[in-house]
């Protein structure tokens, strides 16, 4: 019996959703220290890979609601994580930009997770799949950033 495209397209994208949520949950069980969160981290990565953002632009780009992301926004102040500065061009908005101490928050987030996860691609895979995961992970990259 054959399948249809459509069906193994489903079927490709939930082994992806599983495999991709399960490492994510062994990644973050692999903490010495709590995680700030996934919206926390997706809006320091944003701010760190894009540079500086108007609210605006950081809430469509991570798809949230203006009234969350003024949370976070806050949140991350207080902690000295970001900057907000007016903007020159139009002083009703704010720039929002990563400070050292939110640079540093978000490495060291990355450090021990990537350092597990790379003892695990050592341990666990050959070098061709490990050259495919490679291929593999610039593909995900390219769907979620679609």
């Amino acid at each position: 019996m054959q399948t249809e495209p459509a069906d193994e397209l489903a079927m490709l994208a939930r082994a992806v959703r599983e495999g991709v949520g399960r490492l994510n949950w062994r990644m973050r069980s692999e903490a010495d220290t709590p995680a700030p969160g996934p919206a926390v981290l997706a809006v320091l990565s944003r701010l760190y890979r894009g540079g500086t953002h108007t609210p605006s632009e950081l809430a469509e780009a991570e798809r949230m609601h203006p009234q969350s992301l003024t949370r976070i926004l806050a949140s991350l102040a207080e902690r000295g994580w970001i900057t907000r500065t007016p903007d020159p061009a139009d002083g009703r908005r704010s720039l929002i930009d990563i400070t050292p101490a939110g640079l540093r928050e978000l490495r060291n987030y990355s450090i021990a997770r990537e350092a597990w996860l790379a003892a695990a691609l050592e341990r666990t895979l050959s070098p061709t799949e490990r050259e495919l995961l490679r291929l593999a992970a610039g593909l995900l990259t390219r769907i979620a950033d679609s």
